[in-house]
């Protein structure tokens, strides 16, 4: 037998194009949270294609911190393929999937873990919920062309769920392997796929109000995007009338080798992470 590796608390995906310029302070930021609290973690950069010096940066920074993991596609395929590369191979008994630019505080990862030790299957960030201690600095144009989205996305994907785009969410391991290996969007408009599966497929989705703060540099064209997104909410909607989602699409993560040491950090304490979904 091969020896055993000791399965990560925490798996945090962060997908990145042409990030050269704000990746550094993220990842510092998300492993110097982790490491003050002494969670056994990995950090998954996915270099989507990146035509600049994002990969050369995060093989730098992996000699200063081993708890990165670099995974480099050969070419620019999306923000949704990027992510859902990186949840297929994470290790971690919980997934947290957060964007490169820290516009949401890791911070705010206690909010999410609450949700989780709550009971929750899945605890995505929301900047449209009220909470104490929580401030949501968005443009107005952004905030206009979100409620018309979500106009939409409550139409014809996921209902009671006022923020399905924040680039904050956290699920449990085995839960986040049985969605994201059915997800099929490459684009912007994968978290509303995977939270309309999650709502499917039985999975108990809190929604919880964070912190967040634009920040420049955005690679979203808001223009083209947006009239993607749109489609694709179709596209979404029509596949699962057809059934699409009834199967992976790819295969789930299977966790040979794997083995929880004795004294790993256990202040996330989730609950029974092995889940049987129920379908609806």
């Amino acid at each position: 037998m091969g020896s055993m590796r000791v399965q990560p608390l925490l798996s945090i995906v962060v997908p990145a194009y042409n990030e050269q310029d704000r990746l550094a302070p993220t990842i510092q930021a998300y492993l110097g949270h982790c490491r003050d609290r002494q969670l056994a973690i990995e950090l998954i950069v996915v270099d989507d294609g990146s035509l600049d010096a994002t990969s050369a940066l995060v093989e730098s920074m992996s000699a200063e911190y081993p708890e990165i993991r670099l995974i480099r596609l050969a070419e620019n395929r999306g923000k949704g393929y990027a992510v859902r590369t990186g949840v297929v191979n994470a290790r971690g008994r919980l997934v947290l999937f957060a964007d490169a630019d820290g516009a949401t505080p890791i911070s705010e990862l206690g909010r999410l873990e609450a949700a989780i030790q709550a009971g929750a299957d899945v605890a995505i960030g929301s900047r449209a919920l009220l909470g104490g201690g929580v401030r949501v600095k968005a443009r107005l144009y952004r905030r206009l062309m979100g409620r018309a989205f979500h106009l939409l996305v409550e139409t014809l994907t996921v209902r009671d769920i006022k923020d399905t785009q924040c680039g904050f969410k956290l699920f449990r391991g085995p839960v986040a392997h049985d969605l994201f290996s059915r997800m099929r969007m490459t684009g912007f408009s994968f978290d509303v796929e995977v939270l309309m599966m999650a709502q499917r497929r039985g999975y108990r989705i809190a929604e919880v109000p964070v912190n967040w703060v634009h920040q420049p540099g955005s690679k979203v064209n808001l223009a083209v995007d947006s009239m993607r997104m749109v489609r694709d909410l179709f596209i979404i909607r029509g596949r699962h009338l057809s059934g699409e989602y009834s199967s992976p699409h790819l295969a789930p993560l299977v966790k040979e080798g794997l083995s929880q040491a004795a004294d790993e950090p256990d202040s996330l304490n989730p609950k029974d992470m092995a889940l049987t979904p129920t379908r609806l």
